[in-house]
């Protein structure tokens, strides 16, 4: 698979579960925009093979892991790829840590993962794959009471959880106020958990991001309204050598997990 055939598989799996990506996108363009892709991130549960599964489609076509990121409080770890072409978007994955969890999630969490058929784990789609257990209604709600993230990942599965707008190659909206401003009066709604943007200048990085699209999903046969997938802005800052900082920041990556939380959605 080349680079551009993953990432327009990836792109046309994330526009059907967020469909207000494809009108933000249409939006900008409208304004003349070039709209350049600066991450995309996916979830996972360690115990489905982690980081290194939801990667390896990624290394092999060129991407190199860089710096690594601990949400204590979401019991999450974190690492970002980068591709020696600076121009193509870097990957944000993070992956819940199921033993950190009370004994009844991990025994949810470890039923789903029992339903992976050998060697799922190194599909070359995996990125894309979706939910490949079946969750019922109970476990989801079970999930929900402890863990936003453990809960999404079990009713939406393997996707990318968002894209995010450069919003240093945008021209009529240079700042992430100015999205914001922008995407409200369009009628969208903000993540605004810890402000409506994340970061500072300082902190070499600015991101916002909408709430995530509702959508129906189907769990064992009951239709549940559920927060799907969000699309993301980032602003980058240059560090004193003059290159843009590329990594990313953790007390901002926290408030924007919680793009998909059902309380905001």
């Amino acid at each position: 698979m080349t680079l551009a055939e993953l990432f327009d598989a990836l792109w046309s799996d994330y526009v059907r579960m967020t469909p207000q990506a494809e009108h933000i996108h249409r939006l900008l363009r409208s304004r003349g925009e070039r709209v350049h892709n600066d991450h995309v991130a996916l979830r996972t549960y360690d115990s489905a093979g982690g980081l290194a599964a939801l990667a390896a489609p990624f290394e092999a076509v060129g991407y190199v892991a860089k710096a690594r990121y601990r949400f204590d409080d979401k019991k999450l770890l974190a690492r970002y790829w980068q591709h020696p072409d600076a121009a193509l978007p870097k990957l944000f994955i993070s992956e819940l840590c199921v033993a950190e969890l009370s004994a009844n999630a991990q025994q949810i969490i470890a039923r789903l993962v029992a339903q992976l058929p050998a060697g799922f784990d190194r599909r070359a789609d995996l990125p894309w794959a979706g939910r490949p257990w079946t969750c019922t209604r109970a476990d989801y709600e079970t999930l929900l009471a402890e863990s936003e993230y453990a809960a999404w990942l079990a009713a939406f599965g393997f996707r990318v959880n968002h894209f995010t707008v450069s919003v240093n190659a945008l021209t009529t909206l240079p700042t992430v106020a100015a999205v914001n401003g922008f995407l409200v009066a369009e009628g969208f709604v903000l993540n605004t958990a810890g402000g409506a943007i994340k970061g500072t200048p300082a902190d070499l990085l600015e991101q916002s991001s909408t709430r995530a699209d509702t959508i129906a999903v189907d769990l064992a046969g009951e239709t549940l309204q559920l927060p799907s997938c969000y699309y993301e802005f980032a602003k980058r800052y240059p560090l004193p050598s003059g290159e843009l900082f590329q990594g990313f920041v953790p007390a901002s990556a926290d408030k924007i997990f919680e793009s998909t939380d059902v309380a905001g959605a």
